[in-house]
């Protein structure tokens, strides 16, 4: 199997080209679909990922519940099913659209699509991208803010859905 492949698009979304993930992941200037899916259980508390430190982005940090690519042709929320199914082992419904932003770091610029989802039940990751799944409340996620153990994008939508609950940023 090669290389994936993902869709360039412009700040708007709409598809001008294609290119591999590697060069995705190395020029900022190629901004590519990614979703995300913060996944609550009935308490409230969060799932996050312990990125694996196999990863070449962000290895060995907490990170949303799910988050991934968009395939080509594929459409976003078709997107955030899948990488739920693939990373979590279950397939959300229904899934609530929260809020699109432009992630942009020195490695890559994203158009991140964040979505979420209610589940109760059992788990399960890939032990080659995920090392740990767990349940976080806000107030742990809040009070290690700033300490590295997130990866950057996470603090930033942390930040973003705590905004969303209409709770006071800290």
């Amino acid at each position: 199997m090669g290389e994936e492949i993902l869709e360039i698009i412009d700040e708007c979304g709409r598809v001008i080209g294609r290119a591999p993930r590697s060069a995705c992941h190395s020029d900022p200037r190629l901004i590519h679909w990614a979703v995300h899916v913060l996944v609550r259980r009935p308490s409230g508390n969060l799932l996050l990922q312990l990125r694996s430190m196999r990863k070449d982005v962000q290895p060995g940090k907490w990170d949303t519940s799910v988050g991934g690519h968009v395939a080509p042709g594929e459409t976003v929320l078709a997107a955030a099913r899948r990488e739920t199914g693939e990373e979590l082992g279950f397939r959300p419904a229904p899934l609530k659209k929260l809020y699109e932003y432009l992630w942009r770091s020195e490695r890559e610029t994203e158009l991140v699509a964040t979505y979420l989802a209610t589940h109760s039940g059992p788990v399960k990751w890939p032990e080659d991208e995920i090392d740990q799944v767990r349940e976080w409340t806000i107030e742990e996620i809040e009070s290690q803010l700033g300490s590295g153990c997130f990866t950057p994008n996470f603090e930033q939508e942390i930040r973003r859905f705590l905004h969303w609950l209409g709770r006071k940023n800290r």
